[in-house]
């Protein structure tokens, strides 16, 4: 995790539900458990709705006549594509073309954007190129975030906001009101179930959770653990920046984000290096199920014919699904789905079979639902 240079609004009701608070990330401490099973709360998440704070991503404002030049240099897609309103998933690469951080990217009008990123080196590359461009680039540690994910979800916010959320679009954002206060709000999330990211103040942060799990009371919302939310991210096949870069030059290719790069746009950073790296995959991101009934252990190796192959990244046993799940880095030759490999787990070998990801909707029709929906 990280050492603690952040404080959270919400630490006195995370303590209270018996969060120890003492694991954080991004340097903000986080709720790695409650006092409830994690299991219990990925039921509600997945049949009712759960409500997790989600404010150590790091959030950093740009704007400038610059930035969107700026922003199209330092990321692998072409944010320009992207309009107002629009929320951009893109990465970043260094020099020699390896990742070093996952970035999205909310387009809140003409070169006007939040960029919201992870535990990697984005913030570095920020600092060292904002100087060769007219932007402002400010870091905004106010601003808390609620994701309440699951299938009740949009029915708790509706009555409480003016906006249509009913046809805001996966991946979209806007700026509202939600139970009279300010916000963004985002629709997306990181539980593969329909969800929304409530983007408010340090100052109203606390009215917000209260009212949020007042108005889903009736309906089953619970807060929910980062124990919960990592879960139901690996049942959803959903990566997490560095565990499933185990490389430590991970390209895009090798955990399967092709369509995060774009080659035709101008140049970016990294851009003749990741375009030499295509191609000479060492891995790819690959989903297992395996013949075990409990969570292999991550960094595990995985082996085909007695020969390594690949290493495992995340990892849980889905009381959901029954399965124990796991994603692993292997060779390109051993990805086809149904291939046999073998996990060798402390002194356990255990079977495993290469499966189609995301393991949970794999069609994503809980995110996606469709148009009449």
């Amino acid at each position: 995790m990280s050492t603690i240079t952040r404080t959270t609004a919400l630490e006195s009701r995370h303590r209270a539900l018996g969060s120890d608070l003492t694991q954080s990330w991004n340097g903000l401490p986080i709720p790695q458990n409650y006092s409830t099973d994690p299991y219990e709360e990925v039921t509600a998440t997945r049949t009712r709705a759960g409500l997790i704070e989600v404010s150590g991503l790091n959030i950093v404002n740009v704007s400038g006549p610059d930035a969107l030049a700026y922003l199209n240099y330092l990321l692998t897609t072409d944010v320009s594509r992207a309009a107002p309103g629009d929320s951009h998933i893109s990465n970043t690469v260094n020099d020699a073309g390896a990742l070093i951080d996952d970035v999205l990217v909310y387009v809140d009008g003409a070169n006007t954007y939040r960029i919201s990123h992870g535990g990697g080196a984005f913030a570095d590359a920020l600092k060292e190129y904002a100087p060769k461009y007219n932007v402002k680039v400010e870091r905004d540690d106010d601003v808390h975030i609620l994701s309440l994910q699951g299938p009740v979800a949009l029915e708790v916010l509706t009555p409480h906001t003016p906006a249509n959320l009913k046809d805001l679009g996966y991946f979209k954002h806007l700026k509202t009101t939600l139970f009279g206060r300010p916000v963004s709000i985002a629709r997306g999330g990181y539980s593969g179930e329909r969800g929304y990211e409530v983007f408010t103040s340090r100052a109203d942060a606390g009215f917000m959770w209260d009212s949020i799990l007042e108005a889903g009371k009736s309906k089953g919302v619970v807060p929910v653990s980062w124990t919960c939310l990592d879960i139901v991210r690996v049942e959803s096949g959903l990566l997490f920046f560095p565990f499933d870069m185990p490389h430590g030059d991970t390209t895009p290719w090798e955990v399967r984000a092709d369509w995060t790069v774009d080659l035709n746009k101008a140049d970016f950073r990294g851009k003749a290096a990741v375009a030499a790296s295509k191609g000479k995959e060492r891995s790819l991101i690959t989903g297992m199920e395996v013949e075990s009934a409990e969570a292999v252990t991550p960094g595990a190796k995985v082996f085909a014919g007695g020969k390594e192959v690949g290493i495992v990244t995340s990892t849980v046993f889905s009381q959901h699904l029954m399965k124990s799940l796991a994603m692993a880095q292997i060779a390109p030759a051993q990805t086809a789905l149904g291939t046999a490999l073998e996990i060798k787990d402390g002194d356990k070998t255990l079977k495993a079979t290469v499966v189609q990801m995301p393991f949970y909707d794999p069609l994503r029709l809980r995110t996606h639902p469709p148009a009449r929906s």
